[in-house]
């Protein structure tokens, strides 16, 4: 069957890749992150994960131990996944592939508890401190060191809605 529709015989993947700002705002939202290591046998490690940043570079906390740091530790190569939308015509997303850098530093560990905790569960108070006190308890920060960037918005299309009435 031959394509239909507006965009039918044309190349998409320029259509729906987003500018450096849209990508930017899109990962400061509220969004779940699939992270993706490779195990000592070459299979694909992959986790649901929330994120936040250290500076301006995204980041996401886990115990020092998990799966996943000790696949880092041995394997820096890291994938990471933020997505969103439920429909074909709200799909949106960021890949971001580079190498994990892996920081025990007490400082930069508490920035990306305080980032995580703000996102996920409301702004931060000195109040709330014990809390993430208690999230950061025998865990170290991941940095993404990003060497390759692809994003969709497939809200560029245009396409009417699927969605139910």
């Amino acid at each position: 069957m031959a394509e239909q529709g507006p965009t039918a015989g044309v190349k998409q993947r320029d259509l729906i890749r987003m500018t450096d700002e849209e990508i930017d705002v899109f990962l400061q939202g509220r969004h779940n992150m699939t992270m993706c290591t490779l195990s000592p046998d070459g299979r694909i490690h992959a986790v649901g994960m929330w994120y936040g940043f250290i500076g301006t570079t995204l980041a996401l906390e886990t115990k020092a131990k998990a799966q996943k740091v000790l696949n880092l530790r041995k394997n820096p190569t890291l994938t990471v996944l933020v997505e969103d939308g439920e429909y074909y015509e709200e799909l949106r997303g960021v890949e971001l592939v580079g190498t994990a850098e892996i920081s025990e530093d007490p400082d930069e560990l508490w920035e990306l508890g305080v980032s995580v905790f703000s996102r996920y569960y409301g702004g931060y108070t000195e109040e709330l401190r014990p809390f993430v006190e208690a999230m950061l308890n025998k865990r170290v920060a991941v940095k993404l060191n990003v060497d390759k960037v692809v994003s969709w918005d497939h809200r560029k299309l245009g396409m009417p809605s699927t969605r139910p009435a």
